[in-house]
């Protein structure tokens, strides 16, 4: 199979040129190890017009789209797949309203097939990050008058992100999550799945961190308003930035829908390449996300 690479819109649009194109690209990858029958675990099929395939036990047909994130995508492949495109390789991606108005579709269906494709962007975390890793909380929202800080009452989104350094500083990777507080108790959280025990972390004083440095090495030192960590602060700011330019505002529930969104480009910066590749891979492994799991009840 010869992988789509690059970020050249024409050379993606002449690759893709009718739905048939993606069903192809998505057949091969999803059975790129032989096929199995999701039915009779047969293995002998035979291949489809439309790139699907039939068991030659059971009967049972199964489509390339089936039981992954394009699962009943109504407003054709080609469409999903540019706007996989836009999301994997722009810098910024484009709002749901934008989105929709570039490949003629309502805004709602834009943003529920962009959260489903957030929602695979997410790190399989089984990778942490083990060299240098400095952490940090932030908050996004607007001002709140008396709510300074660390408030524990304000409306404010509350986050950790952590960001890997290499040796001459450069950031290597970098991950964010939503948290309930700035207590040990939520912040933990980014440590256990994204940060490995042997890892040399970084904090600021705050004293939610000191139950964690109990099974982390970590060392706390003074911020110096920023100073300290002006690359982690550099990184805040992208984010925050992002979300502010680009969506106005992101409800809690989704948030690290979004977050995923933004670390799944940074992480990926130096294979930009191959990008679209790996993340059409990583929709088809994923399993099918029905409506009423990325809508808030």
């Amino acid at each position: 199979m010869e992988i789509f690479k690059g970020q050249n819109l024409l050379e993606f649009a002449e690759r893709f040129k009718t739905d048939s194109d993606c069903k192809e690209y998505l057949g091969q990858i999803k059975w790129k190890s032989g096929f199995f029958c999701r039915k009779c675990g047969n293995t002998s099929h035979q291949l489809r017009k439309n790139f699907s395939r039939t068991c030659n036990k059971c009967g049972d047909t199964e489509s390339p789209t089936a039981n992954t994130i394009f699962h009943r995508v109504r407003f054709g492949v080609r469409k999903a797949f540019f706007i996989c495109f836009e999301m994997a390789t722009t810098t910024k991606s484009l709002s749901a309203t934008q989105m929709g108005v570039r490949y003629g579709i309502t805004e709602k269906t834009a943003r529920l097939f962009m959260l489903k494709v957030r929602e695979a962007m997410a790190s399989s975390e089984n990778n942490p990050m083990d060299g240098h890793v400095q952490v940090d909380e932030f908050v996004l929202g607007g001002y709140e008058q008396n709510k300074i800080g660390r408030s524990y009452d304000a409306k404010k989104k509350k986050a950790i992100t952590a960001v890997e350094f290499t040796d001459d500083g450069k950031v290597k990777r970098m991950y964010a999550l939503n948290i309930k507080d700035f207590s040990a108790q939520s912040l933990q959280y980014m440590f256990i799945k994204h940060i490995d025990r042997n890892a040399q972390v970084t904090t600021d004083k705050w004293k939610g961190y000191r139950p964690i440095a109990k099974a982390y090495k970590i060392t706390q030192i003074d911020s110096k308003k920023g100073l300290n960590f002006k690359a982690l602060h550099t990184m805040i700011h992208q984010i925050k930035s992002w979300i502010r330019t680009t969506y106005s505002w992101v409800s809690e529930f989704n948030l690290n829908r979004y977050f995923n969104e933004f670390c799944f480009r940074i992480n990926r910066s130096q294979n930009k390449n191959t990008i679209f590749n790996n993340l059409i891979n990583k929709m088809v492994n994923s399993d099918k996300i029905y409506q009423s799991e990325i809508i808030c009840n």
